[in-house]
């Protein structure tokens, strides 16, 4: 097996991968953005990537939920919770009142947003492509700012760059969820304790089209974790939705609202089924278990007692 991941070495996204039990025996090279690490497992220079797609303080990570949503060739089968971390490094020990610029990526810079206005209050944010870039960006031999913000993983892998402060993010208990994705892949199997997302394109923009699209899920009991809308590219207004739902689909009420949204909205993309990294097992109310769909299944096939009529044999 071949992976790859948002680099350089010492991002998060690397600690994320490293968590998968297979891939210590396995080779991991690094890619320069989400878009390219997905379109290596596309073309078969990887088996699978890790991307992050969700932080508890910013949110959904735009780039991954767009790229992940271009086609139906990519599945995500795990997800890896890791909690976030950042430490303010430089090429040597300056005071903070003489750092003029910093750079980190952008999902990181949110969440030190409140630290930088008490701290650093005149630096100038420069975006970086990765928390890690940022850092190495540091030791070429004119970096274009005096400071970075990674894990603090990169400032052990490297020691030149000294930190000058530790432990600097606003939230104590920001998370970031990553998820490995591959090609084609078979699904995981069901635990009880699932996730599955859901591309899902809004037919047409008119009052209530929306909601056809969420009573699919209420009507069977099925919970969102998350749902967010994005821009399909084709015209101002047009947008599709991003979803997880709370279930499998080998559950029988997550197959059901599956067809209720192909009726609805025909281009749906499923993007993977897969054991949610907490473990927390999903509540399913009676009405809406395995249990009540086959005996709703068995109790209508009684109402034909001479077989079905040949015209709803499909």
């Amino acid at each position: 097996m071949r992976y790859t991941f948002l680099g350089p070495a010492g991002t998060f996204t690397e600690t994320a991968l490293l968590a998968v039990p297979e891939v210590a025996t396995s080779e991991r090279f690094p890619s320069n953005s989400v878009p390219g690490a997905l379109n290596a497992v596309r073309a078969g220079d990887a088996d699978a990537a890790m991307v992050p797609i969700e932080n508890s303080v910013e949110g959904g990570v735009t780039a991954t939920l767009d790229a992940i949503a271009l086609d139906n060739s990519l599945r995500i089968v795990r997800e890896i919770l890791v909690p976030i971390q950042f430490v303010l490094v430089a090429r040597e020990h300056i005071s903070l009142e003489n750092i003029t610029k910093i750079s980190t990526h952008t999902h990181a810079w949110a969440q030190v947003r409140a630290w930088a206005e008490q701290r650093v209050p005149t630096a100038e944010y420069i975006p970086g492509p990765s928390t890690a870039g940022a850092a190495l960006g540091l030791l070429t031999e004119h970096p274009p700012y005096d400071a970075a913000i990674c894990a603090p993983a990169v400032a052990k892998t490297h020691p030149e760059l000294k930190v000058l402060e530790e432990n600097i993010g606003d939230n104590k208990h920001a998370v970031t969820r990553f998820v490995l994705v591959a090609k084609n892949p078979e699904i995981p199997a069901a635990t009880g304790a699932d996730k599955t997302t859901l591309a899902i394109p809004l037919p047409e923009d008119r009052p209530g089209a929306l909601l056809e699209l969420l009573e699919q899920f209420s009507t069977r009991g099925i919970n969102l974790s998350r749902i967010e809308s994005r821009p399909t590219g084709a015209f101002l207004g047009s947008y599709f939705f991003s979803v997880d739902i709370d279930g499998h689909i080998y559950d029988a009420r997550v197959r059901d609202a599956l067809r209720g949204l192909h009726r609805v909205s025909p281009d749906i993309q499923f993007l993977g089924s897969y054991p949610r990294a907490d473990s927390r097992p999903t509540n399913v109310d009676p009405i809406h278990n395995e249990d009540s769909f086959d005996a709703a299944r068995a109790w209508v096939e009684t109402l034909f007692p001479q077989g079905r009529p040949e015209n709803l044999q499909h």
